[in-house]
């Protein structure tokens, strides 16, 4: 076995520990989501353990670069960017970070994370490969801003988020792999580090969660996503459309809930329960069916069409919107974005 794959298979039980260690922390500081009007849980549950993944992670980055599973400029990329998301993060769960830092924060760590990465590559599109040069560059950071947020947006049930991490990066490391053989697995090393971390993580929030990830741990995995997706693209241009719908789920529900509410009028910051999930979670009564039907959506429809694409059977845009189609069918079915 490699050092790397063993480090992958260490990252889960660490991340299990330390989760346990966060939990206990938290209960003496008194660190609790109390539920409200806007809560998807009854009891006062401890918040902030997602920071075991960023240990985790931002621990085991320098040993993949020793190893050589990741250059230079990327350890700098994801260690940099993903230290001042959950920093930010952590604040806001002790406390209060206003929207503006928060955002500022969000855009400072994309940008620095696209400047180490290379920024955007050249992608395939429609059957020509488009270099959108600095435009691209500044969509790209947005695309960041928007996954690390809407992946806070969607941790709201237990389980969902880290179902969602562990399912998407696992089709990611297998899409890497048959894009470029056993030569994208190194380049795979983070993907498969980060799903071990949320595979330790789901222990304590699976199928009840005894603790929270927290906006720290839900940003962080989110931006890392994110930033996975765009180094994907540096190996093969077609893995970015294909992580691009592996995210669909939580892409979808969360634009659709955005887009109706500021449509209705509310402010978008606003907190609430009208994702598609919850909405979903409350009409069955209980979070898991919820929180797995995530997970075999990312499997079972979203992965296939990220198979397609990476084979070049598929155009990777018309990939999206075939991918995209059905779940915003079923995200309207479940009222995203409408109110109680």
């Amino acid at each position: 076995m490699s050092a790397g794959l063993l480090l992958i298979l260490v990252a889960a039980p660490l991340c299990l520990w330390l989760t346990g260690i966060l939990r206990r922390y938290a209960l003496s500081r008194n660190l609790l989501d109390v539920p409200n009007a806007r809560s998807s849980h009854r009891l006062p549950t401890p918040r902030g353990g997602g920071l075991a993944i960023v240990l985790v992670v931002l621990g085991m980055l320098p040993v993949l670069w020793l190893l050589g599973w990741l250059e230079a400029g990327a350890l700098i990329g994801l260690w940099g960017s993903g230290l001042l998301v959950a920093l930010v993060g952590w604040l806001d769960d002790h406390g209060h970070v206003r929207v503006s830092w928060r955002l500022l924060t969000h855009f400072a760590a994309a940008g620095w994370g696209l400047v180490w990465l290379g920024g955007l590559p050249p992608l395939p599109m429609m059957g020509a490969v488009w270099d959108m040069g600095w435009a691209g560059h500044l969509l790209a950071m947005v695309y960041l801003v928007w996954v690390l947020n809407l992946y806070n947006f969607m941790d709201g049930i237990d389980g969902i988020a880290g179902i969602e991490a562990v399912t998407v990066c696992v089709g990611a490391v297998l899409l890497s792999w048959l894009a470029v053989g056993q030569a994208g697995l190194p380049a795979a090393g983070v993907t498969g580090v980060l799903a071990a971390a949320c595979a330790g993580f789901l222990f304590w929030n699976f199928p009840r969660a005894r603790i929270f990830m927290g906006d720290g741990g839900s940003g962080f995995v989110g931006l890392m996503l994110g930033l996975l997706s765009i180094q994907a693209a540096w190996v093969a241009p077609e893995l970015f459309w294909a992580w691009v719908i592996l995210l669909g789920v939580f892409v979808v529900d969360a634009t659709l809930t955005l887009v109706r509410r500021v449509v209705r009028g509310v402010p978008f910051h606003q907190a609430h329960r009208s994702h598609a999930y919850q909405h979903a979670a409350r009409r069955l009564g209980r979070h898991p069916p919820v929180s797995l039907a995530v997970g075999a959506l990312n499997l079972f429809w979203l992965l296939p069409l990220g198979v397609l694409v990476v084979l070049g059977w598929l155009d990777g845009v018309l990939g999206v919107l075939l991918a995209y189609l059905p779940l915003a069918w079923l995200a309207w079915r479940f009222r995203a974005g409408v109110g109680e």
